[in-house]
Formats: C-alpha cells, sequence, structure tokens
C-alpha cells in the first residue's frame, strides 16, 4: 500500500535530496543532515541535527525516527528516544537527536544519512479508568519475571 507523504523544503536544506529508499524492499527512508558547518559529536555527547525539512503526514499514520545500522555498528552513533515519533499534526521542521555511544569523535557533515523515517499506522486507544483489572497467570511479575 502506498501512502501520501509530502515535504517541504527549508532555505537551510536547499540542495540536499529529500528523504528516499536505498534498496526496493526498504522499510525506511534515509534522511540527510542540513548542517551549515560539521558537527563533532565526542564520545557520549548528544546533538539536535536538523533535516532542512518539514512534512505532511496522512491521519491515522506516524513517522518513527531510527537509527542507521551503520552508522551504530561502525560509529557507536544512534538516534536517542528511538524510535522517535513525528506526529501526523506536526509541521515544523524534522530533527534528530544523535548520541555518540562509541569511542571516538564523530563528524556529523552535511548531507550525511543520520537516520531513517519509517511510516507507521497509528492505533488510538479508547482510554478509560477502571476499578480492578481481570487476572493473568503472570499478575504483577515484571522485569525478568518471565526467565531468560
Amino acid at each position: 500500500m502506498t501512502v501520501s507523504l509530502k515535504f517541504l523544503r527549508l532555505a537551510h536544506g536547499e540542495g540536499l535530496p529529500i528523504p528516499a529508499y536505498h534498496s526496493e524492499l526498504a522499510a525506511g527512508a534515509d534522511i540527510c543532515a542540513a548542517l551549515t558547518q560539521s558537527l563533532t559529536l565526542a564520545p557520549g555527547a548528544r546533538a539536535l541535527v536538523p533535516t532542512g525539512l518539514c512534512c505532511e503526514i496522512a491521519p491515522g499514520y506516524e513517522l518513527q525516527v531510527r537509527p542507521r545500522s551503520g552508522l551504530a555498528l561502525k560509529h557507536g552513533i544512534t538516534v536517542l528516544n528511538a524510535p522517535g515519533t513525528i506526529d501526523a499534526d506536526y509541521r515544523g521542521e524534522l530533527k534528530v537527536l544523535l548520541v555518540n555511544l562509541g569511542q571516538e569523535p564523530f563528524e556529523v557533515r552535511r548531507g550525511e544519512r543520520i537516520a531513517q523515517l519509517v511510516l507507521a499506522p497509528v492505533t488510538r486507544a479508547a482510554i478509560s479508568e477502571t476499578a480492578a483489572l481481570t487476572e493473568t497467570a503472570r499478575g504483577a511479575g515484571g522485569f525478568g519475571s518471565t526467565g531468560r
């Protein structure tokens, strides 16, 4: 199924590609950094990286911002709060919260593919309060309660 996803380019995103799928069956479309100058992320540092794009997402969908596996494996660069959520009613600039979990400083350059966007359907719950919950075999067993 194909769902419309529109991008508006901001002035500092001029000359950069809009998000694109880089293989026939890719779930994520890569998005680039729209930096005016390179940014060095020291080990442990984080930064909000602009993309120079705003978007219009179809109602009933969200865009999930996810790390790129190659950056994570080779450099320890990932997206904090992954997956990040971009709601269908947001119209501001898309920015990516990167963190360097690696051992070495990492330079983010203009035009570098820094994350991927995955369009996902949204299911909204009918939220209510109740006086009791139904019983289950697991009950209140939390972290580690189901074994290894």
